[in-house]
């Protein structure tokens, strides 16, 4: 975190929900809505880059950050907490980047709560369609690795994120590590991606740009999907991002980026 940005909490249905902040809502303001076991901070880079024009809202997930824990067989409805927290911070029509488990939540708040938001941006989604042949969360390397970090140096897991991810920048790292040991495991037992994507992106009223990437490298969003997504609603348009996976932004930043920027430059025209 800058020096020059505020981090405060927001309370809504009596959960705390932390965030970082780079304005003070003179300009634009944009809601950024991470990916599952990241936090707000993980949009690090984009906000140095994008803070001298917009007031950028980097939120913590519940059970994410610091934001509220979870209680065990709790519902989570990550739009309508995201929809409660910029009536609760007077945030006027904000455009909302999410990434994965962001970018399904940002799809449903623009479906659920149109009126709230100006424009989306979706960093491949987590539009995931049921299988009998997917992995049970219980399974998952990825999770049972999340489960086993307790009394783990952020050091160490900065260590195995440079050898997993060795084209990430610098930048990256520490943020993501951090966000690692701040994960509430409870929230494993509640989480579920399977919503009816379809249904959100046909009700979907608002500009949004859908930023994919190759699912051979781990993307989750397919061509195909994609394409169908841009028929189901006239407001969708794609930017497909070569040789990159699921973390689109941190594998290739300027081409994301460059992505990004003409469709908040087209969107401030509009």
């Amino acid at each position: 975190m800058l020096p020059h940005w505020t981090e405060s909490d927001v309370v809504v249905d009596g959960l705390e929900f932390h965030y970082v902040r780079t304005g003070n809502g003179r300009t634009p303001p944009l809601l950024l809505l991470h990916g599952f076991s990241d936090n707000g901070l993980c949009w690090l880079p984009m906000a140095r880059e994008l803070e001298s024009r917009f007031d950028l809202v980097m939120l913590d997930a519940r059970g994410h950050g610091r934001s509220a824990r979870i209680h065990p067989n709790e519902t989570i409805d990550n739009a309508a907490d995201a929809a409660k927290i910029i009536e609760a911070l007077g945030l006027q029509k904000p455009i909302v980047i999410g990434h994965s488990m962001g970018g399904l939540a940002a799809t449903e708040l623009g479906a659920r709560f149109p009126d709230l938001v100006s424009g989306l941006i979706l960093e491949d989604p987590a539009w995931i369609d049921p299988s009998p042949d997917a992995v049970p969360l219980a399974e998952n390397p990825f999770f049972n690795w999340l489960l086993n970090l307790d009394g783990v140096p952020v050091e160490e897991i900065i260590a195995q994120g440079k050898m997993t991810n060795p084209i990430w920048s610098e930048s990256e790292f520490l943020p993501w590590a951090e966000s690692k040991k701040q994960l509430d495991k409870n929230i494993l037992g509640v989480v579920r991606f399977d919503k009816p994507w379809r249904e959100l992106v046909a009700a979907l009223t608002v500009p949004t740009l859908l930023v994919t990437a190759v699912p051979e490298r781990g993307a989750i969003v397919s061509p195909a999907a994609a394409q169908e997504a841009a028929s189901l609603s006239p407001f969708i348009q794609i930017a497909a991002i070569p040789n990159v996976g699921h973390n689109i932004r941190r594998e290739n930043f300027a081409d994301f980026m460059q992505a990004v920027q003409t469709f908040l430059s087209q969107s401030q025209n509009i």
